[in-house]
C-alpha cells in the first residue's frame, strides 16, 4: 500500500476513523498483551504479580478501550449507516462484550474462594480465563487487519490508502507477543514447582491470594 496523498487532508470522518483505529489498537494489541506477559513472566518472581496485571488490564487498557470503541460509534453515526451493518461492527461489539466478562472473570476468581470440590486443583474458571483471554487477542488481531485492509475502504471510499507502515506495524505487534509469550510458557516447571512447594508448607502466596478471603488466583 501506498502513503497517504499529502495534498488531500483526512475527511471528519476519517479522522474519527483513524482515532477508533488506533485506540483501538492501542488497547487490544500493546496493552492487553502486556498485561497477558506481565502475568506471564512475573508470576514465578513475585506473589504481587496480580497488581500489575489488574492496573493494565483494566486501569489503563479500559479506558483507551472504550474511547476506542467511543469513535468506531461516532464514524457510524457520521456515516449514516445501519449499526452492526458488517462484520467489523460485529466482531466489535463481540470482543466489548469478551473484553467485559473476562475482567468480571478474573475478580471473582481473585476475590471470592475456589470451591472445596478442587482444592489444591485449579478450578475450571482458571482455565477459561486463561483460554479466554488468548481468544480475545487472536480476535483482536483478525479484527485489527480486517479494518485496516477492508473497513477502511468502506469508510474513507479509497481516497486515502493505509500505510504500508500500519500493517508493518500490526504484523510485528502480533509476531512479538506470541513469541514471547511462547517464550514465557518456559517458566511453567519453575511455576508449578513453586506452587507445589508453596501447598506442602501451607503458603497460597504464589498464587496471590486474596486478602479478604485467601482465594487463589492462578491462570
Amino acid at each position: 500500500m501506498s502513503d497517504s496523498i499529502p495534498s488531500v487532508p483526512l475527511l471528519p470522518v476519517e479522522v474519527l476513523a483513524r482515532r477508533h483505529a488506533l485506540l483501538s489498537s492501542i488497547g487490544f494489541l500493546i496493552l492487553l498483551p502486556l498485561g497477558v506477559l506481565v502475568t506471564r513472566y512475573l508470576r514465578t518472581f513475585t506473589a504481587r504479580w496480580w497488581f500489575g496485571h489488574w492496573i493494565i488490564q483494566f486501569l489503563i487498557s479500559g479506558p483507551v478501550i472504550f474511547a476506542g470503541w467511543a469513535y468506531g460509534h461516532q464514524t457510524t453515526m457520521t456515516l449514516g449507516t445501519p449499526n452492526f451493518m458488517d462484520i467489523h461492527q460485529k466482531i466489535g461489539v463481540v470482543l466489548l462484550i469478551l473484553y467485559l466478562a473476562q475482567l468480571v472473570l478474573g475478580a471473582v476468581i481473585h476475590f471470592f474462594k475456589t470451591p472445596s470440590l478442587f482444592s489444591g486443583r485449579r478450578p475450571p474458571q482458571n482455565y477459561l480465563h486463561a483460554v479466554l483471554g488468548l481468544v480475545i487477542l487472536a480476535l483482536a488481531a483478525y479484527q485489527v487487519h480486517y479494518g485496516l485492509v477492508t473497513e477502511w475502504l468502506l469508510v474513507a471510499g479509497g481516497l486515502h490508502a493505509i500505510p504500508q507502515s500500519a500493517i508493518n506495524a500490526w504484523m510485528a505487534l502480533i509476531i512479538v507477543f506470541w513469541a514471547m509469550y511462547a517464550i514465557g510458557l518456559a517458566l511453567l516447571p519453575r511455576q508449578y514447582r513453586q506452587e507445589r512447594r508453596a501447598k506442602i508448607a501451607g503458603d497460597s502466596e504464589i498464587g496471590l491470594q486474596s486478602s479478604k478471603n485467601g482465594a487463589s488466583h492462578r491462570v
